[in-house]
């Protein structure tokens, strides 16, 4: 019997092959998500300080004129 006599057929290799392959790998969406809302929480954080935050001049405009 030679060295390249085989009990398994071409098809059998393969399908050995295929299950013997990683499986490919699937990106998780979550992080993403999570950081997009983070950011978002932030943003709406920010401006909501900006609009509710006294002015930083404490003197009225009209009496800094004279």
């Amino acid at each position: 019997m030679a060295i390249t006599d085989s009990t398994l057929t071409p098809g059998m290799s393969a399908h050995i092959r295929s299950l013997l392959a990683p499986r490919p790998r699937k990106d998780r969406m979550w992080p993403v998500l999570s950081a997009a809302a983070f950011a978002a929480a932030c943003a709406l954080s920010f401006a909501t300080a900006m609009i509710l935050a006294p002015p930083v001049v404490s003197r009225h405009v009209a009496q800094s004129a004279e």
